[in-house]
């Protein structure tokens, strides 16, 4: 069993001084396979001080070297590829052929795509009179889940390292290995020292500490609407910069003359990537009830293929989840969504004698009003719901406290795209175009605050500076 003591605070791996040892366990195994001490409170203090002292120097770095930076820790870390993919299935328990490409593959490229975009900055621009600058927001702690590890720790470390921001990160301690990894690349690739650091620990414990501490300018967090209301009223009392990744229902609603097998077979693709533990999967299927009968028969036959088994066999389709607990949540919401009413799509597949599994699960006959139409259930469940006409389709898709992402199915026309843009979702998806890194990604209501991804990830780190400056000025200088 590895045992981890190490943090990296100012450049440097240096022993945790907390008291507890966190285990990490296998999803498919069930076997604790690895242990990492947590941080003290003065462990967390020392990061953000390191934090502080390097701001200015790294502010001031000139933006072709943070490029640089950030391209020499993309190099690093592409070395450690295979490991990384294995270590985040066995956390997480997505099957390592998707692993590879989602979980490692993705978030390595968005390094390199991030440094590119950051040319493209408005750092500078003239407003009349006034010089109007693009500025680092200070100290970061960035606190971050542990379904798409890497990915997630990527969306908030680079594009705030590009900004000139320095970092205290804090990952989820289910599932931390590939943050150490991290760490280990960025001290190879020769970052200075408290520009990024990294502690480990609980969330009421480290992280409270932390998105408590005066000298945090921002806080970045991906997590639980029910923890991101706390982060924020914690952030309020300091007036600190906030940016939420929080929860989601999103609705994919389909339209009469859309291509019903494409939908139903892209809808549950989506849901059931990573064992349904993605904040920003659809996880509702908004139909016509004259279209019920079909959709019904095409998930059924579509449930087949959802083979469960060990993530490092190439033939599994469905990992299990992340833990016991996660497992017991699904299948007591499945068990209270039957008991509302709801009918499941009988599709049997054998389920494996060791892991957290739940079945991909597909319901029938939801009602708007039931629970499970309306909070998260993170785990492989699909909700059918029936609408009488378009509105009501949008009304129904528009009808949860979340708003991170939707999807339309529907002729290629304006009135498609009308559709799509009534939608109350930060990203929403027609016919099954593809995710774009590029694109600003993040949610509206309960969904969260602010965008990540692209050349907007990179400005949530920014603050504006307006300087006026006298005509006079103008005429002896080359502005």
């Amino acid at each position: 069993m590895l045992k981890h003591n190490h943090l990296f605070i100012d450049g440097a791996m240096t022993i945790a001084q907390g008291e507890d040892e966190l285990p990490v366990t296998d999803s498919f195994t069930e076997e604790v396979f690895a242990r990492y001490r947590s941080a003290s409170r003065e462990d967390v203090q020392e990061a953000v001080a390191a934090a502080r002292r390097a701001f200015t120097g790294w502010s001031n770095t000139p933006l072709n070297e943070r490029i640089a930076a950030v391209r020499g820790v993309a190099a690093a870390l592409s070395v450690h590829s295979e490991v990384l993919a294995s270590a985040i299935s066995r956390e997480v328990g997505m099957p390592c052929k998707l692993s590879a490409r989602i979980q490692v593959g993705a978030p390595i490229a968005a390094w390199e795509s991030y440094a590119e975009l950051a040319a493209d900055v408005d750092w500078e621009t003239r407003v009349g009179h006034s010089l109007v600058q693009k500025v680092p927001v200070g100290v970061v702690a960035c606190i971050t889940p542990w379904n798409y590890p890497l990915h997630q720790i990527t969306g908030k470390i680079v594009p705030a390292l590009l900004a000139g921001c320095t970092v205290v990160l804090k990952p989820s301690e289910i599932a931390p290995t590939s943050a150490f990894m991290l760490a280990e690349a960025i001290h190879k690739a020769g970052l200075p020292p408290g520009v990024f650091n990294l502690v480990h620990g609980s969330g009421p414990d480290v992280g409270e500490t932390l998105i408590s501490h005066p000298d945090v300018d921002m806080i970045s967090f991906t997590g639980s609407t029910h923890a991101g209301r706390h982060i924020a009223s914690v952030a309020g009392r300091d007036i600190k910069r906030l940016a939420l990744e929080l929860g989601g229902k999103s609705a994919a609603l389909v339209l009469p003359g859309a291509d019903l097998s494409l939908a139903v077979k892209a809808t549950m693709a989506s849901c059931m990537l990573n064992s349904g533990q993605t904040c920003s999967s659809m996880t509702r299927l908004l139909v016509q009830r004259s279209m019920l009968h079909e959709v019904e028969q095409l998930a059924k036959e579509l449930l087949a293929g959802y083979r469960m088994g060990d993530p490092a066999d190439a033939g599994t389709r469905l990992g299990p989840l992340v833990s016991k607990m996660q497992q017991q949540k699904v299948q007591a919401m499945i068990e209270a969504a039957l008991a509302q009413g709801a009918q499941t799509i009988e599709s049997y597949q054998p389920v494996p004698d060791r892991g957290f599994f739940v079945p991909a699960t597909v319901l029938s006959e939801v009602s708007p009003d039931m629970t499970i139409a309306n909070e998260e259930v993170f785990g492989p469940v699909l909700s059918i719901i029936c609408y009488d006409d378009v509105e009501n389709g949008i009304e129904l898709a528009n009808g949860t406290e979340y708003g991170l992402a939707g999807a339309v199915w529907g002729p290629p026309d304006e009135a498609t795209l009308s559709v799509a843009r009534r939608i109350r979702a930060g990203q929403v998806d027609i016919n099954g175009a593809p995710f774009n890194p590029a694109a600003p990604f993040g949610g509206f209501k309960k969904s969260g605050i602010g965008r990540e991804n692209g050349k907007d990830g990179i400005e949530e780190f920014l603050e504006t500076v307006a300087i006026q400056l006298p005509a006079k000025f103008f005429e002896l200088s080359s502005l």
